[in-house]
């Protein structure tokens, strides 16, 4: 017998499911599931699709459930088997229609690291959880890297990552399955209590050689936990404090000879040698002076960090900030020479919407805020201070971009009244991903899939755009902290609420 295809429209998604069956049985069936899902909604006044279908399909396990304890053995053997192939076959096709779309959108479950640096309140506000125990949480990842990929919620247990691979075509669009493989970009929310470590990024090539030399040589202590680069752009939740490239050399010299003018003579010839890589115009003064700072003998650290400690006043020379953030460190991090790091690199401060681009192989450090991150699928770190962890010095001077840098200052929509409608790309030049915040937008997504969203305030309806309104059964509601992947498709869907999120995307063209 020839398969038959039958087209399925119900709760606002459409797909085509084949089976052996007569198509006139199939239909009668269709036309029974109709009836038991409209008795479901008006019995329930429910709205929400998800539902709607877990209870139809309870009420209709529970008929069958009856049917079977008055059934002839042969019969109900048969019944369930047909029900078995059916519902086999159900799942092999369901959700795609001729697109390859499986489902509008998907919410996300997403994985939370508990790094020492996290703050305990951030995260588990925006998801209205409680955490008790006040555990540091300082990173929520969403996307589908190995190490955390998020998992697709009210569904049977499948992450994200296992969704995409099954058909990248369909689910992150030609073109990007041919460019990547799958989706490229790594989402987070970074809540951050106390500073991360000073660290840079590899370049493509560089990851890759990199990547291949620590395989071969079954390197104990890695740097590469991939073949990929990392580029990343932060966009401030809340004011953010960061410290971003390389000052000029003229200037860490100064701000060295203002903050430790008062310094016992011992200390002042120890940084000597840092003062003159910077001045003598001789080699690569920041690559001197780098290499010159993290080579620092034991007894000249524990030096600078006793003058930092105890000298209070704060040089009016000065930016009134940058002694105390230097205090700050000392304590957190005594003898390391990462300490001086607001000397040396620029002290960035974004307020709420504002955001900054890192390309690699530029030295930053986030020292404190919320906000949300969005960087290319990858987890290479080289450090270079205020850590614990392994610092590869030849390797971290290899990748550094040894000259001034000081970010953009990104604004989406400056001079916007708060409840104006927003939307807004952060310009930024990678191929992987692009940042966008939606203000209280009504009317189309306006990106291209494959997309992920983050509701950071607010309320949002998501609908088809035949069935758009918040009363619609094909609505999807959000509240803070909601999240979803959204799959390429030709059908547009509808915003409307009082909300903010931000969404990561591929950028169109690139």
């Amino acid at each position: 017998m020839s398969p038959n295809d039958l087209r399925l429209e119900i709760l606002g998604t459409s797909f085509t499911i084949s089976a052996d069956e007569e198509r006139s049985y199939l239909e009668k069936l269709l036309q029974e599931y109709y009836l038991k899902v409209r008795d479901m909604q008006k019995s329930t006044g429910l709205k929400d699709p998800l539902k709607i279908a877990i209870l139809t399909g309870f009420t209709l396990c529970d008929e069958l459930h009856r049917v079977r304890h008055n059934a002839h053995a042969t019969e109900e053997e048969e019944a369930l088997q047909r029900t078995i192939n059916l519902f086999a076959r159900l799942d092999e096709t369901i959700g795609k229609d001729k697109n390859g779309t499986v489902q509008a959108l998907y919410f996300l479950e997403n994985p939370v690291k508990h790094y020492e640096w996290g703050s305990p309140s951030w995260i588990p506000r925006l998801l209205r959880r409680e955490n008790p125990t006040g555990e540091p949480w300082a990173e929520l990842w969403m996307g589908v890297h190995p190490a955390a990929p998020s998992m697709l919620k009210n569904q049977p247990p499948k992450s994200l990552a296992q969704l995409i691979a099954a058909d990248p075509p369909c689910f992150v669009g030609k073109e990007a399955a041919v460019n990547f493989g799958g989706l490229p970009f790594l989402f987070k929310l970074l809540a951050a209590a106390r500073p991360l470590s000073i660290q840079a990024h590899p370049s493509k090539e560089q990851a890759r050689q990199g990547w291949q030399r620590e395989n071969a040589q079954d390197t104990p202590e890695r740097n590469y936990k991939d073949d990929n680069h990392k580029p990343e752009i932060l966009c401030a939740l809340s004011p953010f404090t960061a410290l971003c490239g390389f000052r000029y050399p003229k200037d860490i010299d100064f701000l060295i000879f203002t903050c430790f003018a008062a310094a016992p003579r011992s200390l002042q010839n120890g940084l000597a040698p840092l003062r003159a890589a910077l001045t003598d115009g001789r080699g690569s003064p920041l690559r001197d002076f780098l290499a010159g700072l993290l080579g620092m003998p034991k007894e000249l650290r524990e030096q600078l960090t006793a003058y930092v400690s105890t000298e209070i006043r704060n040089p009016p020379e000065i930016d009134g900030s940058i002694w105390p953030l230097v205090q700050r460190l000392a304590k957190l991090y005594p003898e390391d020479p990462g300490i001086l790091a607001p000397l040396y690199l620029n002290l960035i401060r974004l307020e709420p919407g504002q955001a900054i681009y890192l390309p690699e192989g530029i030295l930053h450090a986030y020292m404190d805020g919320f906000g949300v991150e969005l960087m290319a699928n990858s987890d290479n770190v080289l450090r270079c201070g205020l850590t614990s962890k392994h610092v590869d010095l030849n390797e971290l001077m290899n990748v550094l971009y040894f000259h001034p840098f000081m970010p953009d200052l990104l604004t989406d929509r400056p001079g916007a009244a708060p409840a104006d409608p927003v939307f807004f790309s952060y310009p930024s030049p990678c191929k992987e991903f692009s940042l966008s915040v939606i203000r209280n937008l009504q009317g189309p997504f306006p990106l291209p899939g494959p997309a992920i969203i983050v509701v950071t305030a607010g309320r949002l309806a998501v609908s088809r755009a035949e069935a758009a309104g918040p009363d619609s059964d094909a609505c999807w509601e959000f509240e803070p902290g909601g999240s979803a992947f959204i799959p390429p498709s030709p059908e547009p869907l509808i915003l409307s609420g009082d909300f903010t999120l931000y969404a990561a995307s591929i950028p169109a063209g690139r």
